[in-house]
């Protein structure tokens, strides 16, 4: 019987990273990002969003989180805060917060308008071509 060879989980992991416009939320983002995410989910409770919607940054103080991830929260760039350690479904509060569909708060995160990430997702999403390899170009 022939060995298999094994990959290195960390050679794996960075294997992720190839992947045009995704991030995947793997171990090392969710600790990077646990600070975020409990922020997020603390908007589960409507004193929380009221708080937090009469003084943004003075709520956002409480919570252990850097002043990058700070600003990113109140800028809402989610992209940003994706490379956090942030996560997309713990987002949502936020986006919910705002009054935001989940699929056009995501729309923000392309370099397409709300109907134009409607419309591509409406015909079938994302085209494989282009889409499947940063290093790769394919």
């Amino acid at each position: 019987m022939s060995e298999k060879p094994t990959q290195n989980i960390h050679e794996y992991l960075a294997e992720f990273e190839d992947i045009p416009g995704t991030r995947v939320y793997t171990a090392a983002r969710a600790r990077k990002g646990y600070w975020i995410n409990q922020f997020a989910m603390s908007l589960m409770k409507p004193e929380n969003r009221e708080r937090f919607k009469a003084n943004e940054r003075a709520y956002l103080d409480e919570w252990k989180i850097s002043e990058e991830a700070k600003e990113a929260l109140l800028a809402r760039d989610y992209n940003r805060l994706l490379d956090l350690g942030g996560n997309v479904y713990f987002l949502s509060k936020l986006f919910s917060s705002d009054g935001l569909p989940f699929a056009e708060a995501v729309s923000t995160m392309t370099d397409m308008t709300w109907p134009e990430y409607r419309q591509m997702m409406l015909d079938g999403g994302r085209k494989p071509e282009g889409n499947r390899s940063i290093k790769g170009g394919y």
